[in-house]
């Protein structure tokens, strides 16, 4: 958690999964439709903050809790089935292309580009049928694009099927590639 606020990037608690009792998640919601991969709070988008004492607190109070980067303020995230990312990472690393810090979790593999943000006026902030909110899960299974009011799970969070996130490019300070640069190399995989 701070070596993601050192980079500017803000973070909040997220639930985790449990191993053992009858409940799959540790939030209080009796059937979590996403047991151990989403925030904590329904506050998570004002709570997310880069403060490394209040991020030491919340991590010393809570430590399992997986970790939650909201997206759309520093970075997207281009979410793709594993397969597909794999390919596309060895694609463009072969390429010579700087593909930016790259996790894996579970069956998904998570390209963080540069964000689309928010601008000042929002006519000129385009919408796409890929945005993807944690809502619209079943409605996406092939490639998802977390903007404005998404999150990620990042690595070292838990998972259900009992691993942790990892990176498989970490992110290293340097500048996030243009997300259309990435879209176009994974849309051809993910078709």
């Amino acid at each position: 958690m701070l070596e993601y606020a050192e980079l500017g990037w803000a973070s909040c608690l997220g639930a985790h999964p449990l191993r053992e009792g009858r409940r799959a998640c540790s939030c209080d919601r009796v059937g979590c439709p996403d047991p151990g991969a989403h925030p904590l709070s329904p506050a998570w988008q004002m709570m997310a903050t880069t403060d490394t004492a209040l991020l030491t607190r919340w991590w010393e109070q809570n430590p399992e809790a997986n970790v939650v980067l909201p997206t759309g303020r520093v970075f997207d995230v281009f979410d793709v089935p594993a397969a597909a990312g794999q390919t596309t990472l060895a694609a463009m690393e072969a390429s010579g292309f700087a593909t930016g810090p790259v996790a894996a979790g579970g069956d998904r593999v998570l390209f963080y580009v540069a964000t689309r943000g928010a601008p000042e006026d929002e006519d000129e902030w385009w919408s796409c049928h890929l945005d993807y909110g944690p809502e619209t899960i079943d409605a996406t299974p092939g490639l998802r694009w977390h903007c404005r009011d998404s999150y990620v799970l990042a690595p070292p969070s838990s998972l259900i099927d009992g691993t942790q996130a990892r990176w498989l490019r970490p992110p290293d300070g340097r500048p996030l590639p243009d997300p259309l640069h990435v879209l176009d190399r994974l849309a051809d995989a993910c078709e």
